[in-house]
């Protein structure tokens, strides 16, 4: 049956969190200043990494892409949430909320994919670094790159349609504080079991596969330390290798906790917590992790900011 002519649900109320309004004014304030964070940090990693020549290697050509990434992954939802904390407005339509929904999960499983081929390159720039330059080339780069957002693309794509044809003809509140699947699923007058069966194989594949490759990668890595005859270079190579892990073990914990969802019948849902705190905390943490902190990024960092200077001066 064409979904048009069964659908009365034209737009969909997010409950959010069950906060005082003391407590929602806090959580603007907050979730505004992490964003505008966000967008400064990954956007300063995006431009260093295309104007400083010294870092135009696989890693930051990778890092550079997680940074898009991540400012794509918390423009999806939080200006979303902020919006609805200040005006008081719950409600989006059944065109946006599907939208939402596929670009929140595409840029999520892009990401479990593009940590995946982090690792493949850290890998090979420590156990194989005299063939690392021969194998990582740009092509190869641009090529994982790419496959990482086709995995995401179909791993998607499809829950995606079949829910968009699915008649909404009842309640219309979501019980979160964007259009996750799972409550989304539940607002359908028709028959889920087969999409969320679906949804749960692919997604379970897909990060469960994309964890263990992560972690044999990484694996490999910490042999390979030990195997360092250099204190210094044993503690350069485990401090870059442990910046790597500390983003595999946020991301993927968040989610396999979201996942067992615990306490689920508690008053505030404690994965809604932690899928806001996925939202926020992890596009906003990565530039400090991966970049910030690097000494060769620093330094590539001050030199365009003189480059800047210079010319805004001769201007």
């Amino acid at each position: 049956m064409d979904r048009k002519n069964v659908t009365s649900v034209t737009e969909f109320i997010l409950l959010g969190l069950p906060l005082s309004y003391q407590l929602q004014i806090l959580l603007f304030v907050v979730l505004s200043v992490c964003y505008v964070i966000t967008l400064v940090g990954n956007a300063t990693i995006i431009i260093v990494s295309l104007t400083d020549p010294q870092l135009h290697t696989p890693m930051y050509f990778f890092l550079s892409n997680l940074a898009l990434l991540d400012i794509s992954f918390t423009s999806s939802i939080i200006p979303k949430v902020v919006y609805n904390l200040i005006s008081g407005s719950k409600t989006i339509t059944f065109q946006g909320c599907l939208a939402q929904s596929y670009i929140y999960f595409l840029l999520g499983t892009t990401e479990f994919l593009l940590l995946a081929m982090m690792s493949f390159d850290r890998y090979m720039a420590i156990c194989h670094p005299l063939r690392y330059g021969t194998i990582m080339k740009p092509m190869l780069c641009l090529k994982l790159i790419l496959c990482a957002w086709i995995g995401g693309f179909l791993d998607t794509i499809v829950q995606t349609v079949l829910t968009f044809r699915l008649p909404f003809c009842g309640s219309n509140v979501i019980d979160h504080y964007f259009c996750d699947v799972a409550p989304l699923l539940k607002l359908a007058c028709g028959e889920t079991y087969l999409i969320g069966m679906l949804d749960l194989i692919l997604a379970s594949s897909l990060v469960l596969g994309s964890l263990f490759f992560s972690m044999v990668s990484y694996g490999c890595i910490l042999v390979a330390i030990t195997k360092i005859t250099s204190v210094a270079g044993r503690k350069k190579t485990f401090s870059t290798c442990a910046s790597h892990l500390t983003v595999v073990f946020i991301v993927y914990g968040s989610c396999i906790f979201m996942c067992i969802n615990p306490n689920k019948n508690s008053k505030i849902d404690s994965t809604k917590i932690v899928a806001l705190l996925n939202s926020i905390l992890t596009p906003l943490l990565n530039p400090f992790i991966y970049s910030f902190r690097n000494k060769t990024f620093k330094e590539a960092l001050k030199r365009t900011i003189k480059k800047k200077s210079y010319f805004l001066n001769q201007k």
